[in-house]
């Protein structure tokens, strides 16, 4: 671990060597010793830890010695010591930026002492709470956090990358299960609001009584069971970015008050006439229609124009192909992972078996499925016996009665078409047909909408 470096600037002698002395004692300190501004600040670029700064130097005032050093570099710290008591000054001096003010007396060894170790314990927290923020955003990395390689899902990379250099409203759609606050989560950690707080809301998991309070916060007594103030999701993602996901649940009156701050850029806790300005980004979610939600009346038009941005559709597992194994392998290595056990072969049969299912609860369904299969799976090998849907669901399973051998035909190849984003060659080379008889069943099926 590297010393901690301490500079101590004082034109006093016997202080200097004073000061310096009582600092050495701890072997984890690296301490050198200036006796001019201008020698201290020709080795600023050594940014060291802490500075013990005499406040009246024979060359400089402390004042401006102060204002250089966190100008060049705000995260090192500044201990002025003076002989001076004037609080006016000391104030000045800490709204400059000064860490601490200590008077010289016969105490200032341990004050001094204190103080530096209180910084130096500031340090260690701040570069743990930088290493986890590193994690949390290589955690959330394009590759990390969406794993996949089909084309539909690279068009969600593509999207992503757009939204993360500007403030743009974000819309997630796609099915329960798809990935869309994982989405969220690479926006905010790839983008500029990163050292920001993520605030996720779930707003169909919060009674719509409740709601208000969670967003905008309330002040203490403002409603039975209000015992204590409380900021709301809006102040707390200042700065950052604020995910509200399945946002089509959200009751029309609330609608209007979400409007309100997202115009105004400000809010105001229930029970207080004060305005909180507030600065987020705001990224929305939803497995509905928003814009037929408009329609029948159950979500504000203005409201779904204002969220109205860039719009990520989120693509269901069922059309993501060979990704369900990519993804199926990366749930099994992880779980083995964090169990601390050998990582089983999923084997081709095994595959074909999932590859063959059409997973409803997408990538949330997989995660447990082969969770399941692994610790049910023996002699190393994940087989189609391991493999347990929650229905026998597969990929196509429509009724038999009530359908003709046309309808089906028809059903069948729309979900190729689906499947491969309207590529018909494609779909065609997958279901073993020609073009022109998936030609001649899209021209039927417009004849038929046409009568």
């Amino acid at each position: 671990m590297a010393k901690f470096s301490i500079y101590v600037v004082e034109d006093d002698e016997w202080y200097r060597e004073l000061l310096s002395h009582n600092l050495s004692l701890n072997p984890d300190y690296e301490i050198r010793k200036f006796d001019t501004a201008k020698a201290f600040l020709e080795e600023l670029d050594k940014n060291p830890d802490v500075v013990t700064l005499d406040y009246r130097l024979p060359d400089m005032e402390g004042e401006e010695v102060l204002k250089r050093v966190k100008d060049y570099n705000p995260a090192i710290e500044v201990i002025i010591i003076s002989e001076q008591e004037k609080i006016e000054t000391a104030v000045n001096l800490l709204n400059l930026g000064a860490y601490d003010y200590i008077v010289k007396s016969r105490d200032i060894r341990d004050k001094l002492l204190n103080t530096v170790n209180n910084i130096r314990k500031q340090s260690h927290l701040q570069a743990k709470v930088d290493t986890l923020q590193k994690e949390v955003q290589k955690k959330y990395s394009f590759a990390n956090s969406i794993i996949g390689s089909s084309e539909s899902i690279k068009k969600v990379f593509t999207l992503i990358d757009k939204a993360i250099g500007n403030n743009i409203s974000v819309t997630i759609t796609g099915e329960t299960g798809t990935g869309k606050e994982l989405a969220a989560k690479a926006i905010h950690y790839n983008s500029p609001r990163k050292n920001f707080p993520f605030v996720a809301v779930n707003v169909a998991a919060i009674p719509k009584e409740l709601i208000e309070s969670e967003l905008f916060g309330h002040e203490k007594g403002a409603f039975t069971g209000a015992n204590f103030r409380r900021i709301g999701k809006f102040e707390e993602a200042d700065k950052g970015t604020l995910f509200l996901d399945e946002i089509g649940e959200m009751d029309l009156t609330l609608q209007a008050k979400l409007l309100r701050a997202l115009q105004e850029k400000e809010v105001t806790r229930i029970g207080s006439n004060k305005i909180v300005k507030t600065d987020c980004r705001i990224i929305v979610a939803t497995h509905k229609n928003l814009l037929k939600e408009v329609k029948e009346g159950r979500f504000r038009e203005d409201l779904y124009y204002r969220l109205f941005g860039l719009t990520i559709e989120m693509p269901p597992l069922r059309m993501r192909d060979k990704d369900i194994i990519i993804l199926a392998k990366h749930f099994i290595q992880a779980f083995c992972k964090e169990n601390k056990q050998e990582v089983p072969v999923l084997t081709n049969k095994a595959q074909k078996k999932l590859l063959n299912y059409s997973f409803p609860g997408n990538v949330r369904e997989l995660k447990s499925i082969v969770e399941l299969a692994t610790v049910m799976s023996n002699n190393n090998e994940i087989t189609e016996d391991d493999i347990n849907f929650s229905n026998n669901e597969e990929l196509y399973d429509p009724p038999i009665s009530g359908m003709t051998l046309k309808e089906h035909t028809t059903r069948i190849i729309k979900l190729y078409l689906k499947k491969h984003e309207n590529n018909i060659k494609e779909a065609a080379k997958e279901l073993d047909i020609g073009y022109s008889t998936i030609y001649r069943v899209l021209r039927n099926e417009k004849v038929d909408d046409d009568e």
